[in-house]
């Protein structure tokens, strides 16, 4: 397989697997995502449906390449958000804790922090993770999409 072949793979198998570690960190150890972390699943969902056209709709190259930039957008937002995790910057929401009396019914409430990592590994968030994998190998999938021989 060609590095073209591979990045078009990547442009599907990159957010896939990102999601898919989102979902069983949610469902699984009940790791609830505030509102930045769902900003950065959209992208990822993009990306899902624009590297799927890349494999059955030309050009190929141009799908792969929005796919990567799906994919580095995602990892963007992630890095913004890390930085309102480790305190650098305020976040651009009211992602905050409900305080006082709070009605459970009231799911406009905002229940988990932005500014507050759910997970951490050697100091990095989910948020810094996504920002680490996906603004490398979305860059990455871009560079070699608009690569021609």
């Amino acid at each position: 397989m060609d590095s073209f072949g591979k990045a078009r793979l990547a442009a599907v198998l990159v957010p896939a697997a990102l999601l898919g570690a989102v979902y069983v960190a949610q469902y699984g150890f009940g790791l609830h995502p505030c509102e930045m972390c769902w900003w950065q699943r959209y992208p990822h969902f993009v990306a899902l449906g624009l590297g799927a056209l890349a494999f059955i709709a030309p050009p190929a190259r141009v799908w792969t390449g929005l796919a990567g930039l799906a994919i580095l957008v995602s990892g963007l937002i992630g890095g913004f958000h890390a930085g309102v995790e480790y305190g650098w910057w305020e976040g651009i929401t009211a992602c905050a804790a409900p305080t006082g009396n709070v009605d459970l019914m009231d799911f406009s409430a905002v229940q988990v922090r932005c500014d507050v990592p759910a997970w951490t590994l050697l100091g990095i968030s989910l948020a810094g993770f996504n920002f680490l994998i996906s603004s490398t190998l979305g860059a990455a999938i871009v560079l070699v999409s608009a690569y021609r021989k």
